[in-house]
């Protein structure tokens, strides 16, 4: 048996980046082996180095510096985003909306789309800035005008005057056929260190970032993007933009390898509408929808795999409400296009232009039946400002204290009329409580039927019952939180 000591003779050091690696000798590969695999090729698509492609675009490349004062009314709610990914955001001055407007000043990346100026950065890097200085490669600076802004997509358009000057620039990829596993090359300003290269693979395609990003699906990349990063592009290795970066997820605060990037043929759609008028017209039907889980569609008496968006409100006086859309109608598809969840039916309607005719199939009462509406033009959103008034408990079901709904609790959660019951309480090991119901919230409907009274939702709860349904469908109204269907289920009452 050989001894440690002897053992130990047979390890050799090996380097590298600056830490010690012992290997068996025995377990060395021999010099005829390494001599083998130098001479294998390398894999089709793996770069030798970079040096080539970084030289050729970083000249497009900019630091931007934004100065002046953060307006509330134009700062994105990102209440719905989990701290890792707010933090990249309010780093440059994306927070949640502040009473009072507020001096800022932030540094982030772009890269110009155009010889004469043009270039793209993300809007939340010049958001409320009076004054944006834009610095080149080479050291020179000039200032920027903002051409056009998209808050819901995060992309912003800027004019650089050159007096005549001719600025390097490179492409938005408008049909990327990039996959997960691909190199893509980041060029920014992280930490305001301007020109910096790094590079890493496509780990994702299509990742959702928090319900205030509904209309973008992002890059995952993993090659490490930073602060001020932000509005800078990366490539794929022709040296064409295939996303334009714009978040981290970051427990520390620092790069973990997860960042996120707008894919390029969004951006360049988005630029194409900024350049003809400034901003962008989304279509807009008028609906609260919610995707369709597996618990709703069997309170509705379909089958569980049923994928689709489910009507939970129709507005009045929006083009839904002209088209005959009603509540509790399961959206399936979108002119001969199957919508599986709530964020593929914001990207369809807001792809098409305002007067534009769409033809959806729905579901209604187990049959299907089309559609056909006209889309409006997305209005600003308003949201409510005053705090619920908890009333004192007079009788429970699945688990809430309930009581009818006066005019003022109505009113807080946008349901005008007389229906409507107001949820007092709930206990922590109920149904509602599972279901996400919460005190303050209305209860508008019931399988399908108004209610106005504990009776109206018990009588609802009987019919669930006789029909041989495992739930019943409920239409909750939230204050700032719209309206969804919930399924309770039966065994739990």
């Amino acid at each position: 048996m050989m001894s440690s000591r002897a053992f130990r003779s047979l390890l050799i050091p090996a380097f590298l980046a600056g830490s010690v690696c012992l290997m068996p000798l025995d377990l060395a590969p021999s010099a005829s082996a390494q001599t083998a695999r130098s001479a294998t090729a390398l894999p089709p698509g793996t770069p030798m180095s970079f040096a080539d492609l970084i030289e050729r675009v970083s000249p497009a490349v900019v630091s931007i510096e934004a100065a002046g004062s953060v307006d509330p009314r134009g700062v994105p709610d990102l209440s719905d985003i989990p701290p890792q990914f707010r933090e990249f955001f309010e780093r440059f001055g994306g927070q949640g909306a502040p009473a009072q407007p507020r001096e800022r000043r932030s540094q982030g990346s772009g890269f110009f789309i155009s010889a004469d100026g043009l270039l793209v950065t993300n809007e939340h890097v010049i958001a409320g800035a009076n004054e944006i200085t834009v610095t080149l490669a080479d050291g020179s600076e000039f200032p920027a005008e903002v051409v056009g802004r998209d808050a819901a997509t995060d992309i912003a358009l800027l004019r650089v005057n050159g007096s005549g000057r001719n600025f390097a620039y490179v492409s938005l990829d408008r049909t990327p056929s990039i996959r997960v596993g691909d190199w893509v090359v980041a060029v920014g300003n992280p930490f305001g260190l301007g020109g910096t290269a790094t590079a890493g693979i496509v780990s994702a395609i299509g990742r959702p970032l928090g319900n205030t990003q509904l209309y973008t699906n992002f890059l995952q990349i993993d090659a490490p993007i930073n602060r001020g990063n932000s509005g800078g592009p990366a490539f794929d290795l022709n040296g064409n933009v295939v996303g334009v970066n714009s978040a981290i997820f970051s427990p520390t605060g620092g790069n973990v390898g997860i960042g996120f990037a707008i894919p390029s043929d969004l951006a360049a759609s988005v630029v194409d509408q900024l350049i003809e008028r400034g901003e962008v017209r989304r279509g807009y039907l008028g609906i609260a929808p919610q995707s369709l889980t597996p618990d709703l569609a069997e309170s509705l008496g379909l089958p569980r795999d049923r994928r689709g968006v489910l009507v939970a409100e129709v507005i009045a006086g929006t083009p839904a409400a002209e088209a005959g859309l009603r509540n509790g109608d399961v959206i399936i598809r979108i002119d001969n296009q199957t919508v599986n969840e709530q964020r593929e039916l914001f990207q369809r309607i807001g792809a098409v232009a305002p007067g534009e005719r769409v033809e959806l199939r729905v579901i209604r009462d187990g049959r299907e039946r089309t559609i056909r509406v006209r889309l409006s033009e997305r209005p600003e959103a308003e949201a409510a400002s005053t705090t619920p008034q908890v009333q004192p408990s007079r009788s429970e079901v699945f688990g809430m204290n309930l009581a009818p709904a006066d005019d003022a609790a109505r009113e807080r959660v946008g349901a005008p009329g007389t229906r409507g019951l107001l949820v007092n309480g709930v206990r922590g090991d109920s149904e509602a409580s599972r279901r996400d119901i919460r005190a303050g919230d209305v209860i508008l409907e019931a399988g399908g039927r108004d209610v106005s009274s504990v009776d109206d939702l018990r009588a609802a709860v009987a019919a669930a019952r006789e029909s041989n349904r495992n739930a019943v469908l409920v239409l909750v109204a939230r204050q700032q939180g719209g309206v969804r269907y919930v399924a309770l289920r039966l065994d739990a009452e």
